[in-house]
């Protein structure tokens, strides 16, 4: 039988490892309500092409899409890096593309985090050269101080510290992407945080 943790705390039966809360299930909702009204507001009346990152931004997506009013449909795209196995090479690979055209439509991609920002620099040259009306980027977590490229969010959630964040579509290993809240990943012994890292 798993442990469970202190309130706001999940142990996966690791005898070492915990989630500390950094931003709170209401916290998260109430700004993708703010962002649903600001995209809206921003294309009145437009039908919305919603493209989310596999996996991570699931979650991000099926809220906001929930919370903007009219017309929406969305897509799912996926990337890796690849390279050293803890830390990204800056090369980025398509590893599943759109299932349809976005040529004339107005897109909002949708990332659950922005940090190096190189997987963003990549689908924004790729999906530029495929003629979209708009093209515009969602983001629900922003690590500035490890962006390396001079892409930004049009419409962002929060900004975060450099440090490694699981739940809300977010994993360690495959890990923790259920929970409903984003923490700081602990891993002992003394629970130290986890190095943020690609």
């Amino acid at each position: 039988m798993k442990k469970r943790g202190k309130a706001g705390q999940q142990s996966s039966g690791k005898p070492r490892e915990r989630v500390r809360v950094l931003i709170t299930g209401g916290r998260i909702q109430r700004r993708i309500q703010a962002l649903a009204q600001e995209i809206r507001k921003d294309f009145p009346g437009e039908p919305l092409h919603l493209v989310s990152v596999l996996k991570g931004g699931v979650f991000f997506l099926t809220d906001l899409a929930r919370n903007i009013p009219g017309e929406v449909s969305f897509d799912f795209i996926a990337v890796s890096s690849y390279g050293q196995k803890t830390h990204s090479s800056g090369q980025v690979r398509l590893t599943r593309d759109l299932d349809s055209s976005i040529e004339g439509k107005t897109v909002i991609v949708v990332e659950d985090i922005l940090d190096t920002g190189m997987t963003l620099q990549y689908l924004l040259r790729l999906f530029q050269q495929r003629k979209p009306k708009h093209l515009r980027v969602a983001v629900l977590l922003d690590k500035p101080d490890r962006r390396i490229t001079a892409v930004h969010a049009d419409y962002l959630g929060f900004s975060i510290p450099n440090e490694f964040v699981v739940g809300y579509g977010l994993d360690y290993a495959e890990r923790y992407r259920n929970l409903p809240y984003v923490g700081v990943l602990l891993l002992g012994p003394g629970l130290k945080k986890k190095p943020a890292e690609d």
